[in-house]
């Protein structure tokens, strides 16, 4: 019989391989996690069959709640709903500070990317993003299998796991906040965080707008090569000797080398064309690169 489970586990496992699902950002894949533990590993193999074969008819995220129906053996599909906890605002409050002192994570939650350590900062207010057991994923199903979660409602948590990789902030919707809502406050409470520092700094320096302004009409003139680009590339001061070491680039380790194969242009007559000018390139450079070593060892005497 353990053999037969183990079976059974290895098949979805695969499955979700050659669906794509393995390749999944991570955040997926910890929430499969939770249904893949699930230890009926017969009722997810047919979770997984009515997921992929188009059982599921209709899907919807409606704010905290999912609802979804899942065409069983009977007539008429079944009605399922998933949920989770949601936060309350103050532990909101808590996970929007945590989000504004790290901008990273507003940067990678802005371009659709969940951080990978963003539960430290649902840690501040004692609670997760995501759910660390199954029996915390609340659900309900109109079927009369009394097994919770059946075969239709785990059926749900694989499509989910493609909503999860298209959309992470439907974690967070689930856990009270929309896209839209999370953003916006977000948001604010950055602004705030800025004007606190400002109004911090300017208790610290003593100085009104009119004295700032006084102090940047005395500031020191910017330093010539922000005026004159030429003067990047030189140093006048002198250098010792003794700190400056010469040697030669290493074997292969040249501008050509290090740009690769170049794509040249070749005319049927002179099909060798593109490689003696990069053979004479190489010759070229070599000898220049001794005259200046010459030249640079010289350059005390």
């Amino acid at each position: 019989m353990n053999s037969n489970t183990n079976q059974s586990s290895t098949e979805i496992t695969t499955a979700l391989g050659t669906e794509g699902l393995g390749q999944q950002p991570w955040w997926v894949e910890q929430w499969m996690e939770l249904i893949n533990s699930y230890r009926f590993k017969k009722r997810l193999e047919r979770a997984w069959t009515y997921a992929r074969e188009g059982n599921v008819t209709s899907i919807r995220f409606e704010g905290r709640r999912v609802h979804a129906r899942v065409q069983g053996t009977g007539e008429d599909p079944y009605k399922v709903k998933l949920w989770l906890d949601v936060l309350n605002d103050e532990d909101w409050g808590y996970v929007l500070e945590a989000l504004t002192q790290k901008a990273r994570w507003s940067a990678q939650l802005l371009a659709g990317i969940m951080p990978a350590d963003i539960e430290r900062a649902f840690a501040a207010s004692g609670r997760r993003l995501f759910p660390f057991k199954l029996q915390e994923v609340r659900s309900e199903c109109s079927c009369p299998d009394k097994a919770n979660p059946c075969k239709h409602i785990s059926a749900i948590y694989f499509l989910m796991g493609d909503r999860f990789s298209e959309d992470p902030f439907v974690l967070f919707q689930l856990r009270g906040r929309t896209r839209s809502k999370l953003l916006a406050d977000l948001a604010e409470q950055r602004l705030h965080a800025l004007a606190l520092l400002a109004q911090t700094t300017t208790e610290e320096t003593g100085s009104t707008d009119d004295e700032s302004n006084n102090q940047n009409n005395w500031a020191s003139p910017p330093h010539p090569a922000v005026l004159d680009p030429s003067l990047w590339w030189r140093y006048d001061a002198s250098l010792n000797a003794d700190l400056v070491v010469i040697t030669p680039a290493m074997e292969g380790d040249t501008g050509l080398d290090s740009a690769g194969e170049l794509p040249l242009a070749e005319e049927p007559r002179f099909p060798k064309a593109g490689h003696l000018f990069l053979s004479h390139l190489r010759e070229q450079g070599q000898l220049l690169a001794q005259q200046a070593m010459m030249q640079a060892m010289t350059a005390g005497d």
